[in-house]
């Protein structure tokens, strides 16, 4: 069984908004009243679903505090720090959207580029974000090392992606069933869709500056793992089944 499928869930509903978080506990209350206020005037039945990361600060109790009064607010913790990737495929796994939006939970990514992501999914099965305006403190550094590893992903894995470190996207969620699970899987996810047949889409979305809490990421994860990634990306381009194997009148 891949481990992004789990059961069909019990309810239906048109959207997921989901974030992976560690040690967020200072902006996540913010956030999720800002989906709310965003999501909550369109028309579509949703949810938003945080998969705690096992956060050491106080993340996972501000997340239940909200949830008491947040019936469209569900929240699941992994036991051990797993990594973004693992974050993003429990989500999928327990998504009950037809379309999932995967979203930083730094506030970082604008929620309000919700229904542009949404509106874009029109004839694409994924609709990923780029970043019109790094926002970083260090948005030189980083600027250099999305460049340098954006350039390498594409050459390499044969497939364009603009700006992979953006995990802003809106997904389909039968396009995520059998997405496989590994470390750095959510920065070669439009990579991984196109493999399996799947189609996908650039828009730019905002990027705001970091407020609290300080950035997960740096050169070392995220340069050279993601550069001997790709080469791992060869080798799943030739042996991908697809994705899309199964007539569309016949799909469920």
């Amino acid at each position: 069984m891949n481990p992004t499928r789990g059961p069909e869930p019990a309810e239906r509903l048109d959207v997921s908004v989901v974030l992976p978080c560690f040690n967020e506990e200072a902006c996540v209350a913010e956030l999720t009243d800002e989906i709310h206020g965003v999501v909550s005037k369109m028309p579509v039945t949703y949810e938003v679903i945080y998969v705690d990361d096992a956060s050491t600060d106080g993340t996972l109790a501000v997340l239940r505090g909200l949830q008491s009064s947040r019936p469209w607010l569900r929240v699941l913790r992994h036991s051990v720090n797993s990594g973004e990737s693992a974050g993003t495929s429990t989500a999928f796994r327990h998504a009950r959207g037809d379309v999932v939006v995967t979203m930083d939970s730094d506030q970082q990514n604008d929620p309000a580029d919700i229904p542009r992501l949404l509106a874009a999914l029109e004839g694409v099965d994924c609709v990923c974000g780029v970043r019109r305006r790094r926002g970083d403190g260090d948005g030189f550094v980083r600027r250099i090392s999305s460049k340098i590893g954006n350039g390498w992903r594409n050459a390499v894995t044969g497939v364009r992606v603009s700006d992979a470190g953006c995990t802003y996207r809106a997904i389909r969620r039968e396009a995520a069933r059998d997405l496989p699970v590994f470390n750095g899987m959510h920065r070669f996810l439009p990579t991984l869709l196109t493999f399996q047949g799947f189609r996908f889409r650039e828009i730019e979305v905002n990027h705001r500056p970091r407020t609290t809490g300080a950035s997960k990421y740096g050169i070392g994860n995220r340069v050279w793992l993601g550069l001997a990634d790709c080469f791992a990306m060869r080798w799943w381009r030739r042996r991908a089944v697809r994705g899309d194997r199964v007539e569309p009148e016949l799909r469920a």
